[in-house]
């Protein structure tokens, strides 16, 4: 019960950081997705269940605030935690090149997916949004990633230790 609150806290302090704090800190109009940071990392440091129940949460406050149709970005977000929580059996919490790349994949995958909404409504260059948004939101993430990552991996193994204590108590 812990784990689900203090989650749920997280992704709305995430949340709220992104939409105030880095939205006045953004960088040519563009700010870091720390929606996918947060499913990305707790996907894979949790599994394919938690992954897919963070992201469609965290799907669901962007199409709640910011979507056109509601449910869109929580199916784009529930698919990125799903797979990423196909790695958490090679996860290792000290290295963090695995969740680099996969923070990096999932933005970008992310950011086509955004694109093709544009798509539908006749944009039409994709080089373009490429270089001038896409990829830019990608490194931008990948810089927050570097300071927000080993926070939740923090945040995480205080929750497993505290889950592997309660669970001998009762043995």
């Amino acid at each position: 019960m812990l784990r689900k609150i203090i989650v749920t806290i997280f992704i709305l302090v995430c949340f709220i950081l992104q939409c105030s704090v880095f939205g006045a800190l953004s960088l040519a109009g563009i700010i870091p997705n720390l929606m996918i940071i947060i499913t990305s990392s707790f996907g894979f440091m949790r599994g394919e269940k938690e992954g897919l129940v963070i992201g469609f949460f965290c799907g669901l406050l962007s199409d709640v605030f910011f979507g056109d149709m509601l449910g869109l970005y929580a199916m784009i977000m529930m698919y990125i935690g799903y797979l990423n929580g196909k790695f958490s059996r090679i996860f290792y919490p000290q290295d963090i090149k695995l969740p680099l790349a996969l923070i990096t994949v999932s933005d970008l995958t992310y950011g086509i997916f955004c694109y093709l909404m544009f798509l539908l409504r006749g944009r039409l260059d994709f080089p373009y949004h490429f270089v001038k948004i896409i990829l830019p939101e990608t490194l931008y993430t990948i810089i927050v990633t570097l300071f927000l990552y080993p926070l939740i991996l923090k945040v995480n193994d205080r929750l497993e230790a505290r889950e592997k204590r309660r669970t001998q108590k009762f043995v």
